[in-house]
């Protein structure tokens, strides 16, 4: 990949979920793409595992996202170890499945406290930041990327506390997008279809793919590296005139809609 294209030389990303799965693509690539990354995550091994392979690099902070003074010192820490903040990932989740008429409380408010609360939390933490320095003078501004979901834009079955965080998501996004805008601080959404990651293996289970695969027009499932790329594209200024806007990377799944 051409960093003439895409290239996140010297900007500081906070990544959330970046011990693996997609938040590891995604920090492996801003790595590539010439970035530093802040990597969030409650997995504190696989953590040290992805700052070994750059420590000069690499803040790794293991916490929950849906503790909100960890978000806070999370970014403070990122500002004191590599400068300003100039992107952030709401990339971290859960699930926990059950139908409707099952699911507890506590079932629904994890899934909440995590895709939802915890995106929040981080966005307002980084958010914060980046407000500061614009009415200081530094008009460089930051790109929050938040991870959606095809269950947030068209439903799931067993999940209804992830689809309606998903749901979520995308009014945190224009929101965000809507008052920031003139700090130039542009708040976006990619939606994933259905990734090859270990949260998705039950979707992936002969049961289901079927089902699941006559829906894709492109025939099969998303790679996570594939699907780094979009977001790495909004994180840098070849989306310098995008905001508020909710980019679906599924394959075709969700045409027209």
């Amino acid at each position: 990949m051409s960093r003439q294209v895409l290239d996140l030389q010297g900007r500081n990303i906070v990544v959330t979920g970046a011990a693996q799965g997609i938040g590891r693509a995604i920090a492996e690539l801003v790595l590539e793409l010439g970035g530093t990354v802040t990597a969030i995550d409650l997995n504190a091994a696989a953590l040290e595992q992805l700052a070994a392979q750059s420590p000069q690099r690499v803040l790794a902070l293991a916490g929950s996202v849906a503790d909100p003074a960890f978000a806070q010192a999370a970014v403070e820490q990122a500002v004191a170890r590599f400068g300003a903040v100039h992107g952030l990932v709401n990339n971290a989740g859960i699930t926990r499945p059950a139908m409707i008429e099952k699911m507890t409380l506590e079932q629904w408010q994890q899934v909440i406290d995590v895709h939802l609360s915890g995106s929040f939390h981080f966005l307002q933490a980084v958010g914060r930041h980046a407000l500061a320095r614009s009415r200081a003078g530094d008009k460089s501004g930051a790109s929050i990327v938040n991870i959606s979901s095809d269950a947030g834009r068209r439903g799931t079955i067993g999940q209804i506390n992830y689809g309606a965080a998903k749901a979520g998501l995308l009014g945190l996004t224009m929101c965000a997008a809507r008052e920031w805008a003139k700090y130039n601080v542009r708040v976006n959404t990619v939606g994933f279809g259905v990734v090859e990651t270990p949260m998705t293996e039950t979707i992936r289970s002969e049961k289901f793919a079927d089902t699941y695969l006559q829906q894709i027009p492109l025939g099969r499932w998303a790679q996570a590296g594939e699907v780094a790329r979009p977001v790495c594209f909004l994180l840098s200024d070849a989306a310098s005139y995008i905001t508020g806007q909710h980019l679906s990377a599924n394959g075709g799944y969700t045409i027209g809609t």
